[in-house]
């Protein structure tokens, strides 16, 4: 079974989350705090991240550079969640995302993104 691992400071967004992609046959763990990101990732190996760009006084895109800089990360296919940023720029950046979904997503894109990504 392939484990997502969903970061996101909105607790509603990740029980959603978590529903969805269980429902889906994913092993889901979720985090609400991206200050312990590589503690988690360290613990339940994911196959995926979905990470959001706002959580709280730490930026998603960031998370991700520093995702994407290690060694033992960089091969995790990172999609970013978002409802209020552009991701343009992201998207371009040095260690940047595998994927985007904007808030609020459609299901049945969620599941095409985070299937296509766990595909490649």
């Amino acid at each position: 079974m392939q484990r997502i691992l969903a970061v996101d400071d909105d607790k509603d967004i990740l029980e959603v989350l978590q529903l969805i992609l269980e429902d889906s046959g994913y092993e889901v763990e979720t985090l609400a705090d991206g200050e312990y990101l590589f503690d988690r990732i360290e613990k339940h190996h994911p196959d995926l991240i979905l990470l959001d760009i706002m959580l709280g006084n730490l930026d998603g895109r960031d998370l991700c550079r520093l995702v994407k800089a290690k060694k033992e990360t960089n091969s995790i296919p990172v999609i970013l969640l978002s409802a209020s940023h552009a991701i343009t720029d992201s998207l371009k950046q040095n260690g940047n995302p595998d994927d985007f979904i904007a808030k609020p997503f459609d299901i049945d894109v969620l599941l095409d993104r985070v299937e296509r990504q766990l595909a490649a």
